[in-house]
């Protein structure tokens, strides 16, 4: 994309204001500690217009350093609102830190005009957006964006066809493929689409109607996720239907037209925008964040990852000076020309389980030598394989009683690492566990499981789970994953599980587990057992699986002392 240099733009006078930003943000300001020191004082400009790429006007706050000198900008573009926590946590902030930040709202959302539409309009009103900026008089050329969760689809968005100016992206467990938020493996991500829903429905009219519409969500949810059909259920708890979550509920093929278009993975693939990226290990886009990493290394990017011990939300809250630090050190450094605080490695992980710590990488992905384990008919795990296919175990899995989902890589503060005995005593849940280790087993890299089994009905989930048993038998829940099984006449079929991606050390006394069940509601939308659709099916009906001795688990391990390879 071309433009105009600076030179041949006429600049209008700006007389910068004054105003101090709102006091609700003042105040969470003043909460946050362990931050960098603050270089300026900040001043505020609310409620400026600027013309999306049809003219509607977005609503824009610009915060700035009170101080003499050229700054560089930061573009947010968000559908959450301008107030608390954005306001703080990006406008406040980063101008303290010498930036011009843009904080916008997305069409249709806090005051712009127009409708909001999923994905639809992000790359040309951020376009639209550099636009405008051009014509400022206290523009320097030199842009970065930031932001988490779809605040990252604006920035690959916009980095579809990058303006010139752009120079950092900054993306906070972010996305770049809405399908993979919505679905897996065409199964709906019931309980984080709701979220997303409540999320981008309420939380830009502010923080009281978004609270008061999560509680309202909350106590309607066992009977949302309980409905037949399972469509328009949601809204006596949003409060008004919502056109665009129906679609996404709607389509749970990827390869359906509907979805043509919403991914922007591909902009990671185009080596010229400098890109650091932040995740969690329970984070809901933890999966879209190394495919985006994955990308941006193949086609030779500048590029930076930090994983930690997140959810999507902990991320922004106990992880934020983790975050912040890092996110500043990467601007300053591409739109600052200061790589004075930027990390040695392109690579820094946390590894959870036994002795938690950081650890920087030069690479990712790793190549760490693989293990694999096999199910027994006594529960057991082994490494030895087996000489057939027999069956080993039966569960049946109950419409009218689902096995619960629990813990994992939510949006909700349900998030994260659990106890799972509870849900391993249930009778729909199988669970093969090794033996006691004798030394530490760390287990860093892409997890998946190969199940072999088969139905009574032809249809089922397979939901897959990797946790690690301590000393007192306490069953803490690593990775996970799921995929649709299709069996013909009761035969055995094979179906492949991605369980995410970790870095866990189990320690010496500890057991690895492998935990299946035919589902996890509602984190995921029941299978009817009658290959209906799931939000539309009315009937539904019991499945038995049955799971054979060619399945197996394959971790990643690394041996004690020998760093895997790059």
């Amino acid at each position: 994309m071309t433009s105009p240099t600076r030179d041949a733009l006429p600049v209008p006078a700006w007389t910068p204001s004054t105003g101090k930003p709102p006091l609700s943000a003042r105040m969470m300001r003043a909460t946050w500690r362990d931050l960098p020191a603050r270089r300026h004082r900040i001043a505020w400009e609310p409620g400026l217009t600027v013309p999306a790429a049809d003219g509607s006007p977005l609503i824009t706050d610009h915060y700035f350093p009170r101080d003499t000198g050229a700054f560089p900008t930061l573009l947010v573009r968000s559908p959450y609102g301008r107030g608390v926590p954005w306001s703080p946590q990006y406008g406040m902030l980063f101008a303290e830190q010498g930036f011009h930040v843009i904080l916008q709202s997305c069409r249709g959302t806090g005051g712009s005009g127009g409708t909001f539409d999923l994905w639809r309009n992000e790359a040309a009103d951020g376009l639209a957006t550099v636009n405008w900026l051009r014509e400022q008089p206290w523009f320097n050329g030199a842009l970065g964006t930031v932001g988490p969760s779809y605040l990252g689809y604006v920035q690959w968005a916009l980095a579809l066809d990058p303006p010139p100016e752009l120079k950092a992206m900054v993306v906070q467990v972010g996305l770049h493929d809405p399908y993979a938020l919505f679905h897996t493996d065409g199964a709906l991500h019931l309980e984080n689409a709701l979220a997303v829903g409540a999320g981008m429905t309420y939380q830009h009219r502010g923080m009281l109607p978004f609270i008061k519409a999560t509680l309202r969500l909350k106590r309607h949810l066992k009977d949302i996720v309980a409905a037949r059909p399972l469509r328009g259920a949601y809204t006596d708890a949003l409060g008004q239907e919502v056109p665009w979550l129906d679609d996404v509920m709607t389509h749970p093929d990827a390869d359906d037209p509907y979805w043509h278009g919403a991914s922007v993975g591909e902009a990671a693939e185009r080596p010229g925008i400098p890109t650091a990226l932040v995740t969690g290990w329970h984070d809901a886009l933890v999966d879209q964040t190394f495919a985006q990493y994955a990308r941006l290394r193949a086609a030779g990017g500048e590029s930076a990852l930090l994983v930690g011990p997140w959810t999507h939300t902990s991320a922004l809250q106990q992880g934020w000076p983790d975050v912040f630090a890092e996110s500043l050190a990467w601007l300053r450094a591409h739109l600052c020309d200061d790589p004075s605080e930027l990390r040695p490695t392109p690579v820094r992980l946390h590894t959870g389980g036994a002795d938690a710590a950081w650890q920087d990488l030069d690479a990712w992905p790793l190549t760490p030598a693989t293990t694999t384990w096999y199910p027994t008919a006594d529960g057991h795990l082994t490494q030895q394989p087996p000489t057939d296919n027999a069956p080993l175990t039966s569960i049946r899995y109950d419409p009218a009683d689902p096995t619960p989902s629990l813990g994992g890589p939510l949006l909700s503060l349900t998030a994260g690492s659990r106890d799972n005995r509870t849900l391993e005593s249930r009778d729909d849940v199988v669970t093969f566990t090794g033996p006691v280790l004798t030394e530490p087993v760390t287990v860093l890299g892409a997890v998946s499981a190969r199940v072999g089994a088969s139905t009574d009905t032809g249809f089922a989930d397979v939901f897959a789970r990797l946790c690690d048993v301590d000393t007192a038998g306490h069953s803490t829940n690593v990775c996970d994953g799921l995929a649709q099984l299709r069996t013909s006449a009761e035969e055995p079929a094979h179906v492949t599980v991605p369980m995410s991606v970790t870095a866990y050390r189990f320690a010496a006394g500890h057991r690895i587990r492998w935990q299946i069940s035919a589902g996890a509601h509602p984190r995921y939308a029941q299978n009817p057992g009658t290959g209906e659709p799931r939000v539309e099916a009315r009937e539904f009906v019991p499945v038995r699986l049955t799971l054979h001795a060619d399945s197996a688990l394959t971790l990643p391990v690394c041996e004690e002392g020998q760093p895997a390879e790059g």
